[in-house]
């Protein structure tokens, strides 16, 4: 009698990459390592923090307790209120980065928590110079983007929990969103987006939010005006009117007549009109010679700043010379978002000569690769503009979840961006550092794929697989052995 040798199904085992995958708790593991890392790379690289001027103006508010609306109020209270953590720059600075890796760090973890291997790539990014170089200095734009980044990961984290920590997660975000609004009032116009976020979550709805956002905008502004003035009592010092200033100028330059409500020697109206605009900052007027002469006259000798005859000559010259306006502002974009602007401060306040951390090997190596790059796309603010709008494009065709964090975390930072076109007057590249965070946390949850049902369904699909294979094999050894068996028999 002739036996014939079974046939073996062939299974393939599952790969390692497949076995990780399978295994949310160990890619947790990995990620937390990679966020440890970057905290303490952070740590060795900037502490105590890198004062800037405008940092150095703040902290003596705090000391003094001095409220006033030049620069945000409620920075100057906060950082106040944590000074006795670090005296100086460190007690900010320790604020920043802890903000910036936890919301790194909440969006890594959630997506490892579906068992997305693209989350290890958040920390990675974290750690690149468009996004790193900006961490260790003390500026209001850097703590309202990492603000903002939080908000949104703590959003995307409360989404996948039961509803009373959903709940708490949302009222966390919104306050959040509330906070950078309090530290860069022009964000009044982007926040109503994020905030629909920290609202519905996975469940935004264009309609909703069309209807919400001018009402959405007036609670902002009016939330701004209580902290702002009745808790705080700042002192008002006239922010706007440094906008005003910079349009006159612009317009008086492109339209080669003097808008100023002021009359001008001949010298100084022939450099109004030439030698003194550029397209790049309203300082130029302010503190930089030859052409400090303007704010001399409007504020010193006349005394006319802060009061109604700037705004009325600022009306009546756009209402006159509507295109020289436009060509003014629009001169000034194009540098916002494509000219060789300030990107990485390293000056030391004290003595401006010497850079500060010259002998610390991690914050010259940072220096260096921010050297390298910053000729090329990745330090242009146009080029973050561009990838916060084309994702927004791209993640509306997703999963519910996916879109509604993609579209409303890129979208917030696109109309963020664009606002600089009418309110700009300096053309730093930290001012589009949200765009910066904005694109690469979006970019990475546009990779990850659908939400966690998928996810799910994959790493079910992982275990029937390893499960059929131990089948398989036990079959296969049992086929082998009555093989053996009857060839002995015969």
């Amino acid at each position: 009698m002739r036996f014939r040798k079974p046939q073996i199904q062939v299974i393939f085992m599952p790969s390692r990459l497949e076995r990780v995958l399978s295994q949310p708790r160990l890619l947790k593991v990995f990620v937390a390592i990679l966020l440890v890392i970057g905290f303490g790379l952070t740590l060795l690289t900037f502490y105590p923090g890198v004062m800037t001027f405008d940092a150095k103006y703040l902290h003596e508010y705090a000391m003094k307790g001095t409220m006033g609306d030049w620069q945000s109020p409620i920075m100057v209270w906060l950082w106040g209120l944590i000074d006795p953590v670090a005296p100086g720059a460190g007690s900010m600075f320790l604020l920043i980065a802890i903000s910036y890796w936890l919301g790194f760090g909440l969006l890594s973890l959630t997506l490892a928590s579906r068992g997305r291997m693209i989350a290890l790539l958040l920390p990675i990014l974290a750690l690149t110079p468009p996004s790193l170089a900006l961490v260790g200095i003390i500026w209001r734009d850097v703590l309202f983007a990492t603000c903002w980044l939080l908000a949104a990961a703590v959003a995307l984290a409360a989404s996948e929990q039961r509803s009373w920590i959903r709940l708490a997660g949302q009222t966390a975000s919104l306050a959040l969103v509330a906070l950078g609004v309090l530290l860069r009032p022009n964000a009044l116009l982007a926040a109503p987006i994020l905030a629909a976020y920290a609202l519905w979550l996975s469940r935004v709805s264009l309609r909703k939010t069309a209807i919400l956002y001018a009402p959405a905008v007036l609670g902002f502004f009016g939330m701004v005006q209580l902290i702002y003035y009745g808790l705080l009592d700042a002192k008002r010092e006239h922010p706007l009117q440094t906008i005003m200033i910079f349009d006159l100028g612009g317009i008086s330059h492109f339209a080669r007549a003097n808008q100023f409500p002021v009359e001008w020697s001949e010298a100084e109206n022939a450099m109004l009109l030439d030698t003194c605009y550029q397209p790049t900052m309203w300082d130029i007027y302010w503190r930089l010679d030859p052409c400090d002469f303007v704010m001399r006259k409007i504020e010193r000798e006349k005394g006319l700043f802060g009061t109604s005859a700037i705004s009325t000559a600022w009306l009546t010259a756009i209402l006159r010379h509507p295109v020289a306006y436009l060509q003014h502002r629009s001169a000034f974009m194009w540098n916002f978002l494509a000219g060789d602007n300030l990107t990485m401060w390293t000056a030391d306040i004290e003595d401006p000569a010497r850079n500060v951390f010259a002998n610390r090997a991690a914050f010259g190596a940072l220096v260096s690769a921010h050297d390298v790059l910053k000729p090329t796309p990745f330090f242009w603010a146009g080029f973050w503009l561009l990838a916060c709008i084309a994702l927004c494009g791209i993640g509306w065709r997703k999963a519910p979840r996916e879109a509604a964090f993609i579209s409303c975390v890129c979208g917030s930072a696109a109309v963020y961006v664009l606002t600089f076109y009418c309110v700009g007057v300096a053309s730093d590249f930290r001012y589009a550092y949200w765009a910066v965070l904005a694109a690469m946390a979006g970019g990475v949850v546009l990779l990850s794929g659908d939400a966690s049902r998928p996810a799910r369904k994959h790493q079910s699909m992982i275990r029937k697989r390893v499960k059929r294979f131990s089948l398989a094999t036990k079959r296969e050894a049992r086929a082998e052995i009555m093989f053996e068996q009857r060839s002995e028999v015969r």
